[in-house]
């Protein structure tokens, strides 16, 4: 059976999962903009799905997440690692999970709080959850 959709996790849940098992790949998907000066967790891999000057969809996104996986890290596709994706509040991520596993790649995860949470009655992020929220590893330039 062929799975269409990534498997949803928490925030706590990718952290420990990224500790339990080092060969996983955490992938943030958000624009450049996003991913140097919000911020980002800790040992995130940045391949972007959509991104500026176009905002379009990244036309190399599958291929470069391939390579990271395949080429970097293991050699067949049967030990395809963790795939964990990260995204402001988890829907640029859903979609971008849904396209790698179209592709053919296979043990795929989306982090459904994102990075910065959803908003709160104020506008704001970071208040609901998210990454940041639950007080995980993160940097900024």
């Amino acid at each position: 059976m062929n799975k269409t959709m990534p498997t949803s996790i928490l925030p706590q849940e990718a952290s420990k999962m990224l500790i339990e098992h080092p060969n996983s790949v955490l992938i943030d998907v958000r624009s450049s903009m996003e991913f140097l000066f919000v911020g980002h967790p800790k040992g995130a891999i940045h391949i972007a799905w959509i991104d500026e000057p176009d905002w379009d969809i990244n036309p190399d996104f599958v291929t470069e997440v391939r390579q990271l996986v395949l080429g970097g890290v293991c050699t067949e596709e049967s030990q395809t690692p963790a795939i964990i994706l990260i995204c402001r509040s988890g829907n640029r991520s859903l979609e971008a999970g849904q396209l790698l596993l179209k592709s053919g790649l296979s043990n795929v995860f989306n982090i459904d709080e994102g990075f910065e949470g959803e908003l709160n009655e104020q506008h704001q992020r970071s208040t609901l959850g998210g990454w940041r929220y639950h007080n995980l590893p993160w940097e900024q330039c």
